[in-house]
């Protein structure tokens, strides 16, 4: 499968499924042969035990034809995070990487540093409901801790059947990039030009429902366009898409698929559409490798550096931040949360000083305020409710619920009420630097070990003192920089070397020999590896410009019709 013809009529392991890069008699190898898929699949099972990584979970099916159809898999890594993050997931197919243009499915997931991860990852042959619901169920079956909380995509039609499917429980969000990027193409070119300010402060400036559905009712109704198909539509879907509507879902803050479209551009580095499935697999654990590096900095950053923002400072060893807050709630949130989240909760706590509290009822359950802030010369007002009984708040702007991370409005509430510690409550686990600790089991109960080197860390660290002295050292005469200038140079091209491996002609390869199951068919996915553009960006290069005075095509303002007439 890796480079035969297609009326070849064996086996061969190459190009199967995910190969890890191990050198011994149990390693797969090109020419190969098996007598059915059930070798195969007993084949890398026994590989994945011998290379210690015997968590690695895989699916792989053939077409009627014999031909190769789809395949999903995970390795322990991912299954492992996905016990600590598979609270939320993004999913995305617009992607090819393979000169047979299978779709690429990666379901991703973001860590406590707030980064992306890979958690799963599926070749399909076909964009369908059947597909689709193929590739989830295999999903749970590799995940532990059942159906994530919610998972977000694009407007597709047979991906929506599938998760109401399978995910009957999980929350289906609507990219609303996806959405607010068709207002240009959809909408009478001047109702959009006239128009499209007010129906974005009714999609992101508001709080509640009631409030949205009012706001959109008076633009849609002063547009002229209540009989709009397309807005109709989205109406309909606005509880999937609609920031009102959707933020009392947890998605780590996520409201569109764009991490997915980034995840492509990281992959493009690394992968090439005229990779064979082998060429492929070797190239995207090179790009997760990667991947996982970013991780492992940040992971060392938290242990072991003191903290250099703008909120921040250093204090002593032991205590790696000073806050410009002198708080004690600010000092505990700081070694609980990792830096990136740590960030975003400070800024909070300086903006809720912004925050005038104002007592709107009270009775024997509850307490309500009213919560203004002055922004953009405009005063916005959020509702904070405090339960006695529970002894648990809660906001209009539903931030704790959408982020996981307290809002300002809730955080003037305990200045208010001199709380100097965060109650636990409001501190998900997701968020702190002890995210990945404790055990993940599979169904069966057996514990998924991560698949990296737990030492690595320490080694980090250990590498990172020395080369710090290294540079202390060069610094104290020119020649000593311009040694160490010279040392680095060619240590950085050997190490390039290492990481890079073989060059493009030789991974993978092909065999002479025959195939049992043959080369995929070459399919056209929906999305292709082409990012949307917009109608103002496609006339631009088909070379027609609207006129900014009038919304005319074939001149523009200064030839306008309008400011010729002018006196």
């Amino acid at each position: 499968m890796a480079g035969g013809s297609e009326s070849d009529d064996s086996v061969t392991a190459n190009g199967r499924v995910y190969i890890p890069e191990v050198r011994n008699e149990e390693t797969p190898a090109v020419g190969m042969k098996f007598d059915s898929l059930d070798l195969v699949y007993n084949f890398y099972n026994r590989y994945a035990f011998l290379k210690k990584n015997e968590a690695f979970y895989f699916r792989i099916e053939g077409d009627g034809d014999n031909r190769f159809s789809r395949c999903f898999w995970a390795d322990a890594t991912s299954r492992r995070a996905y016990g600590f993050y598979g609270d939320v997931v993004v999913f995305d197919t617009t992607f090819n990487t393979n000169r047979y243009d299978l779709t690429f499915a990666p379901m991703l997931g973001v860590n406590n540093h707030g980064q992306t991860i890979v958690l799963a990852c599926a070749f399909l042959s076909k964009e369908t409901t059947e597909s689709f619901i193929w590739m989830f169920e295999e999903f749970k079956k590799a995940m532990p801790g059942g159906e994530p909380k919610t998972i977000i995509t694009d407007q597709d039609a047979a991906m929506s059947r599938a998760i109401s499917i399978a995910f009957p429980t999980t929350f289906h969000r609507l990219c609303i990039w996806h959405i607010t990027s068709k207002f240009s193409v959809k909408l009478p070119h001047s109702a959009y030009k006239e128009y499209w300010r007010e129906f974005q402060k009714a999609i992101w400036d508001t709080d509640n429902k009631d409030e949205f559905d009012a706001k959109w009712n008076i633009v849609v109704t002063k547009a002229g366009l209540t009989d709009h198909p397309w807005l109709s539509s989205m109406f309909d879907l606005r509880e999937s898409w609609v920031p009102a509507y959707a933020r009392h879902f947890f998605a780590a803050g996520m409201s569109s698929s764009q991490r997915a479209e980034c995840s492509h551009g990281f992959f493009k580095q690394y992968i090439s559409r005229r990779n064979s499935l082998m060429d492929f697999i070797i190239r995207f654990e090179r790009a997760l490798s990667h991947q996982c590096q970013k991780e492992l900095v940040a992971d060392h950053v938290d242990a072991f550096e003191a903290a250099q923002c703008p909120f921040v400072r250093l204090l002593e060893r032991k205590s790696p931040y000073k806050c410009i807050l002198p708080m004690p709630m600010n000092k505990q949130m700081a070694t609980l949360y990792t830096r990136t989240m740590f960030q975003k909760f400070e800024q909070k706590l300086i903006q809720n000083t912004t925050c005038f509290l104002e007592l709107k009822t009270e009775d024997a359950s509850k307490v309500v305020f009213n919560v203004s802030e002055r922004k953009n010369w405009e005063t916005r007002v959020a509702e904070v409710v405090y339960v006695k009984d529970s002894d648990h708040a809660s906001c209009s702007c539903k931030r704790f619920e959408f982020v996981g991370i307290i809002c300002k409005h809730i955080l003037a509430l305990f200045r208010r009420d001199q709380i100097e510690y965060m109650p636990d409550k409001y501190i998900l686990k997701r968020w702190k630097k002890t995210a990945k600790s404790g055990l993940v089991s599979d169904a069966n109960g057996n514990e998924i070990k991560d698949s990296a080197d737990p030492g690595l860390l320490i080694k980090r660290s250990t590498m990172s003192r020395l080369a710090s002295d290294v540079v202390e050292d060069a610094l104290m005469c020119e020649e000593g920089c311009e040694l160490l200038s010279e040392t680095l140079k060619s240590l950085r091209v050997k190490l390039k070397l290492l990481k890079d491996g073989p060059s493009n002609n030789e991974v993978g390869g092909s065999s002479s020999q025959t195939q049992y199951m043959k080369d995929p068919k070459r399919v056209r996915c929906n999305g292709g590896s082409k990012r949307v553009t917009g109608a103002k960006e496609k006339a631009m290069k088909r070379g027609i410009r609207h006129c900014q005075e009038c919304g005319h095509i074939g001149h523009d303002r200064r030839q306008c019709p309008r400011n010729l007439n002018t006196p």
